[in-house]
């Protein structure tokens, strides 16, 4: 479709450490998406995936190379209004879910309304909403602590859905859940990108969610290539 892209990377390099133990993940990277794009990463434990994801969230810095969400680069805004960009264009799917562990299931997901000033009664109904949608509306009042690792899961990529973003940017989203519980959020990331004319990018080890992404990239320390 016409129109700027959602996402530009241009030339991005990342690297760990100093001198002769220096790490170098990858380098001369590139990557743009569009609306309607549905784009899946993989490679090897170890190559970079997450540390992309997090560059591309502006989470961290690249050592060279740009990115521009929506038509804002992340390197040109402040701390406080890249935060507020971030919480209004992206919705992130942490491989560890960093659910806040004093708040119900309920909670996490309305977290993200709460903060952008919606009010308590319409913010807790989108949260129940979504979490009828991953099949955790019972699990609604209960603490992370209660929950199990798929459960911690859904939790976090409803509260990753629940503003609409428009860019979808996803850690292994269906890593700890069963084959009927993935297909299930799988769809869920899908629509909400539809719905917002957006795009998902995902990374995953599972050649199943993998093959229901329109293009599938593997990475490497060259950059990305088509599978």
């Amino acid at each position: 479709m016409p129109g700027e892209p959602l996402l530009v990377a241009e030339s991005l390099a990342r690297g760990f450490g100093e001198g002769e133990a220096r790490l170098e993940l990858f380098s001369g990277l590139s990557l743009t998406l569009g609306v309607g794009d549905a784009v899946a990463i993989v490679g090897p434990s170890g190559c970079g995936k997450s540390t992309l994801l997090h560059l591309l969230a502006g989470l961290d810095r690249p050592d060279a190379g740009r990115v521009a969400v929506d038509g804002r680069d992340w390197e040109t805004l402040a701390p406080e209004p890249k935060a507020k960009w971030r919480g209004e264009s992206v919705g992130f799917v942490f491989q560890l879910h960093h659910l806040l562990p004093e708040l119900t299931a309920e909670e996490n997901v309305a977290l993200p309304l709460f903060l952008a000033g919606v009010g308590d009664s319409a913010a807790r109904a989108s949260a129940r909403e979504l979490l009828a949608r991953v099949g955790l509306v019972r699990q609604a009042g209960s603490l992370p602590r209660v929950l199990s690792g798929g459960e911690r899961q859904r939790v976090a990529i409803a509260r990753a859905v629940v503003r609409r973003p428009r860019l979808l940017l996803c850690d292994e989203p269906t890593g700890s859940l069963d084959a009927a519980h993935a297909a299930d959020v799988l769809e869920l990331l899908l629509g909400t990108a539809r719905e917002r004319a957006g795009a998902l990018l995902l990374v995953t080890h599972d050649p199943g969610v993998a093959a229901r992404c329109g293009t599938v990239l593997t990475l490497s320390p060259g950059g990305l290539a088509a599978s």
